[in-house]
């Protein structure tokens, strides 16, 4: 989500797409939430309010400084589980579901082209060697934010079968190349933004376009105006085991073109 525009379209539609999908788990990236960068406490309250179970950060967690002493007493609220020992907040959350199963989400960042943090794969392999996909919990979402594609999708390849999801997250363009890998993990290297399109990556064209062309310190960044696009992936599980039986992505509103996955029952139905 970038911008307040971006934020409160979220906030307004998320409590319709829960009933329209029948959602059991929804979780929000709202590192950009807060003008383009950062998060405040106010807004993570009524993103959660408003139907999020989990909200995840990435590069940008400490933009907003009151976040900090938020983030220690506020569970549903992660941040890349591979930043230095010491770092407030936790890297990983299980959600009591309402019908008593549970479910694992954890963030982490990429190395390549961003922060040079601790390896995120091997974050992620010690993590998951106290979880079973299937068994402790029914499902595990990755939100996986980095800017490089081959990491993401190496990251993906890498924990295929050992969790439903691997939502890449960062770069603000939506993939086209969501998918079921071989051993059942659902993946999309990017689920694109929560914005407004025309744009450079959900911020105003002029300023931001003025730094390429000069390289020099130019206006201050600002979300751009317009209608958002909320962009996401919806992902149906496996009841016994955890894996994806199938990713589709959602868009609605703004300028890109509009797709809605359809919910399971109506899909058994055009199926029959």
């Amino acid at each position: 989500m970038v911008g307040r525009a971006a934020r409160e379209a979220v906030a307004a539609a998320l409590p319709g797409l829960r009933r329209r999908l029948a959602v059991d788990l929804a979780v929000v990236n709202a590192e950009n939430a807060s003008h383009g960068f950062g998060l405040a406490p106010e807004m993570a309250r009524a993103l959660l309010v408003a139907g999020a179970d989990v909200l995840t950060l990435g590069n940008h967690a400490w933009d907003r400084r009151e976040i900090v002493p938020f983030i220690a007493g506020e569970s549903r609220l992660i941040r890349p589980l591979n930043f230095p020992p010491g770092t407030p907040g936790a890297g990983s959350f299980t959600v009591a579901l309402a019908d008593g199963r549970k479910a694992l989400v954890v963030n982490a960042m990429g190395r390549l082209f961003m922060e040079p943090l601790d390896c995120p794969f091997r974050a992620t392999e010690r993590l998951l060697a106290q979880h079973r996909l299937g068994g402790t919990v029914a499902a595990i979402v990755i939100d996986f934010h980095a800017e490089a594609s081959s990491e993401k999708m190496a990251f993906g390849h890498s924990f295929d079968g050992q969790v439903s999801l691997v939502a890449g997250t960062h770069t603000h363009c939506p993939a086209a190349d969501h998918q079921v890998l071989p051993g059942g993990t659902a993946f999309i290297s990017d689920v694109g933004m929560c914005g407004d399109y025309d744009s450079v990556i959900g911020m105003a064209k002029g300023p931001a376009t003025v730094r390429f062309w000069s390289r020099m310190p130019a206006e201050r960044l600002a979300p751009a105006a317009g209608e958002p696009t909320l962009c996401g992936v919806f992902v149906e599980t496996d009841d016994a085991t955890g894996q994806a039986l199938r990713i589709a992505p959602l868009r609605q509103g703004g300028r890109l073109s509009q797709c809605m996955p359809e919910p399971a029952e109506e899909r058994a139905v055009a199926g029959a």
